[in-house]
């Protein structure tokens, strides 16, 4: 029996929506190991390219890799497919707390979560050595790669990544220069013209001066207007949206702090994006809508700039990742994100995780499983929470 190719990816990413804890950092190693160390859906150059270009975007990095992975493989449809999939899980189990007020307290719980951390370490390490090795040979790129850690030494957060990977990008011209390398192999093709480019850019761009005008009008339109303005002013998703979602909905008065701090520390410990958070927080804020519709709108307005600005950009990304300057650019930013990675896994993974030889004995158990015996990530994952929990 053949299957359409979109469900092939729906099947893989509900696997890793159900799996894939540890954050956005983390689900570009699960990622990884499932796409293209396992399956071949695509080489770690063109990986690497992917991570680089949605680093530069607003937005959550993991969901728009995870997207534009879906495009290739199965188109517009094959793209909703990895949204959903890898969302829906933790979307809904997040939801569910929100419905029975669950509390999140206890040394059991803080236990299993500390296990889920320590997990998402050696899921990065893996990720840091396997994208060195390829992306990393030479002396050259490997000096790109620790200068990007020393940049974001210098300055943290988005601008020091944002500068990281330019720095990395015009150091590939000079690493680069006279290389006859042919372009690369593995052609990605992803849907879209010119005009559905412009079309999603104009939407990002109209919603984003819209909303706010219209938020009057509606409760269900001032909700969308917060939770898409959050998702549109902020790069690389994960932890960093928290402040944008707290401003939208504790300083406003719609949910109560200690509800939007319990909800914070479930869903790290979800598997899947934390832009699920939003679910949450659409369920239980007041007025209406909240429940399910409040929700849904919270979560899609969250994603769907970040996922706008992607569909405006991909049509033109495999024809100018051919032509020679611009490998030669790719090639020093993808040095670049090696090192950006690499820096993760230290600050803040290693540093807030990592507090004692027992977590890191844990830590080299989970990464000899991933990289020796060739475990299955979800697996590790469970043994680590379990040892977590064990440990508490």
């Amino acid at each position: 029996m053949s299957y359409h190719p979109a469900a092939e990816v729906f099947a893989v990413f509900l696997r890793l929506g159900l799996t894939s804890f540890g954050g956005p950092i983390a689900h570009l190693g699960y990622f990884r190991e499932e796409l293209v160390v396992r399956r071949r859906w695509l080489d770690d150059a063109a990986y690497a390219d992917l991570v680089a270009l949605c680093q530069f975007l607003p937005g959550p990095t993991s969901s728009k890799v995870g997207l534009a992975l879906g495009l290739m493989r199965a188109g517009w449809l094959g793209g909703l497919a990895a949204f959903v999939a890898f969302t829906l899980p933790s979307a809904l189990i997040l939801f569910g707390l929100a419905m029975t007020a669950g509390t999140f307290a206890g040394p059991g719980w803080a236990g299993a979560l500390h296990g889920l951390k320590i997990a998402a370490v050696a899921i990065v390490a893996q990720a840091v050595l396997g994208m060195a090795r390829t992306l990393c040979p030479d002396a050259g790129r490997a000096t790109v790669a620790a200068g990007a850690v020393a940049v974001l030494a210098l300055v943290p957060g988005f601008w020091g990544m944002a500068g990281a990977i330019l720095a990395g990008a015009l150091a590939g011209l000079v690493l680069a220069r006279g290389d006859g390398a042919p372009p690369p192999a593995a052609r990605i093709r992803l849907p879209g013209t010119p005009a559905t480019a412009l079309a999603a850019l104009t939407a990002f761009a109209a919603l984003l001066v819209g909303l706010p005008l219209l938020a009057p009008q509606a409760p269900v339109l001032a909700l969308a207007d917060g939770f898409y303005r959050a998702g549109a002013l902020v790069f690389g998703g994960g932890h960093v949206v928290l402040p944008l979602l707290e401003s939208t909905v504790v300083q406003t008065g719609r949910v109560p702090a200690d509800m939007f701090l319990a909800g914070y520390g479930a869903a790290q410990a979800m598997p899947g994006p934390l832009f699920s958070f939003a679910a949450y927080l659409g369920a239980i804020q007041e007025p209406a809508p909240n429940g399910a519709l409040g929700a849904a709108v919270a979560l899609l307005a969250l994603f769907l700039p970040g996922f706008l600005v992607l569909a405006g950009v991909l049509p033109f990304w495999d024809r100018f990742r051919t032509l020679a300057p611009v490998r030669a650019l790719m090639r020093g930013a993808n040095a670049a994100v090696v090192g950006i990675l690499g820096a993760t896994l230290y600050d803040p993974l290693f540093t807030r995780t990592i507090l004692g030889l027992d977590d890191l004995a844990l830590a080299l158990a989970c990464f000899v499983a991933l990289a020796g015996w060739r475990a299955a990530p979800w697996a590790v994952v469970l043994a680590a929470a379990a040892a977590g929990l064990a440990l508490a």
